[in-house]
């Protein structure tokens, strides 16, 4: 997926724990660690408001655009 989420930066500058993060947001650890290894199909605004919220950032600190590899010419 081009979108590439950047939680695990976030979380060592903060040095925050995944549980604590999960906690302070009010998501479950598992549904963070989705979301945190690139896994998740979509996030909810409010949550990713809430992410930026505990961690003192803005949601292009979490979130970046990656140039997807070029598909081998046929």
């Amino acid at each position: 997926m081009p979108i590439a989420v950047d939680i695990d930066v976030m979380l060592a500058k903060r040095k925050m724990s995944v549980g604590e993060l999960a906690e302070r947001v009010g998501i479950t650890p598992a549904n963070l660690a989705v979301l945190k290894n690139g896994r998740a199909k979509a996030v909810r605004f409010a949550t990713l408001a809430a992410l930026c919220e505990v961690l003192e950032c803005q949601p292009g600190d979490l979130l970046r655009w990656e140039e997807p590899p070029e598909s081998p010419a046929v």
